[in-house]
C-alpha cells in the first residue's frame, strides 16, 4: 500500500496545474502554477513576472491541485495538498521537456518563466466517491 506522499504524488503527476499557497507582505495568496514530479519532489513554473516566487524562495509552501472538474460521476474525484520548503532551482533539459511549452502571455505580458522546487515534508490526500474511497490506495 502507498504512502500518503506516494500516493500524492502520484495523483499530481495526473495533472498538469495546481495552486501554490504562501504569504507575501503578511496576507495569504495563492498562484497558479505549472507542476511535475520528479525524483519525489514537485518542481513548479510560475510567471516571473507577478514576483510571486520572490515570497515563495525560502518558505514554507503549500502546493494543491485536485480533478474536482472530471466530468462523469464514476471518476474518482481526489484533492492533494503538500507541504514543504520551497526553492529556486534551474531545470534540467529533460525536465524542461516534461513542462511541454508555456503560455505565450500571462495578463498580457509576455510569459517569462522561473523554475522552484518543493520537496514535501507532508501531504494529504483525500478522495470523493460514494463507497470506494480507499480503492485508489489498492489499484497503486
Amino acid at each position: 500500500m502507498p504512502t500518503d506522499e506516494q500516493l500524492a504524488l502520484e495523483l499530481l503527476s495526473r495533472t498538469d496545474y495546481g495552486r501554490v499557497a504562501t504569504s507575501m507582505r503578511a496576507l495569504p495568496f495563492l498562484a497558479a502554477s505549472r507542476h511535475i514530479v520528479v525524483d519525489q519532489k514537485v518542481l513548479l513554473r510560475m510567471h516571473k513576472g507577478a514576483g510571486y516566487h520572490q515570497a515563495c524562495v525560502g518558505s514554507v509552501v503549500a502546493y494543491g491541485a485536485d480533478n474536482l472538474n472530471v466530468t462523469t460521476a464514476l471518476d474518482l474525484r481526489w484533492t492533494v495538498q503538500l507541504i514543504g520548503l520551497c526553492e529556486a532551482v534551474e531545470p534540467t533539459t529533460a525536465e524542461l521537456e516534461l513542462f511541454g511549452r508555456g503560455p505565450r502571455f500571462v495578463d498580457g505580458e509576455l510569459f517569462d518563466p522561473v523554475y522552484l522546487r518543493v520537496k514535501p515534508q507532508f501531504c494529504t490526500v483525500h478522495t470523493l466517491r460514494a463507497g470506494e474511497d480507499r480503492h485508489l490506495q489498492h489499484a497503486l
